[in-house]
């Protein structure tokens, strides 16, 4: 099996390198981008990319704005660094589809542990299994929704949530167990991160949006009438 690739986008090359040798001792293979310019010609010119670990200021290009291309075409999942702990940073990343957002200082260690996670959870996805509810069918090998017999685009958190949701309808789901089985048990967020990708993912989903039910004080609850 081929090397998955991962593409890590800083301007600081101790940064890049730091990383690099991490992810590279757990044999992946890195590509390196120095702006936001560089690593969407990077991403668009290499196809396979597995992931993007993405910082936010950058010259020519910000991090924002490289998510926002790549999201145009592409559901990869996307890791974002940032110097600034304004949780408003981390709610508009999310809001453009960001997978997991990480704040400068942090360990390479746990950086690498969320990397592997997150492409284990993607790799678990290739099942033969296709979950159905009402309208809607999620093609687990495929990573393909139909909602009302249309296909619905949907980020890679956002098809993971709907997985959840659909494996447990009928339950009433708290904010905090939805944070650990689709987020990981360490993910150090909040309930607005999970209100947000619900709410995208209603909107995508149109009137099949109404199956998942907010639980007021608690969370949400994924149900057919």
């Amino acid at each position: 099996m081929d090397k998955l690739k991962i593409l890590v986008v800083d301007d600081e090359s101790r940064m890049r390198k730091l990383v690099k040798d991490f992810l590279v001792k757990k044999d992946f293979t890195v590509l390196e981008a120095e702006d936001g310019a560089q690593a969407v010609d990077i991403f668009f010119a290499t196809k396979d990319i597995a992931l993007v670990i993405l910082d936010v200021m950058m010259p020519k290009m910000d991090g924002w704005q490289v998510c926002r291309e790549i999201r145009g075409m592409s559901n990869v999942p996307i890791i974002m660094l940032t110097a600034r702990a304004d949780e408003r940073d981390e709610l508009l990343g999310f809001e453009l589809g960001v997978d997991e957002y990480i704040s400068k200082p942090f360990s390479p260690k746990i950086l690498v542990a969320r990397v592997e996670a997150i492409l284990r959870r993607s790799n678990a996805l290739a099942s033969d299994k296709v979950l159905t509810a009402g309208k809607i069918s999620l093609d687990k090998a495929a990573h393909v929704v139909k909602a009302d017999g249309e296909n619905v685009d949907l980020s890679y958190k956002e098809f993971e949530l709907l997985s959840y949701f659909m494996e447990n309808q009928g339950i009433a789901l708290s904010r905090e167990k939805i944070l650990n089985s689709v987020w990981n048990y360490d993910y150090f967020g909040d309930a607005r991160t999970i209100d947000t990708h619900v709410k995208k993912l209603r909107s995508k989903l149109g009137a099949q949006g109404d199956y998942i039910k907010t639980i007021w004080g608690m969370g949400y609850k994924f149900e057919v009438e």
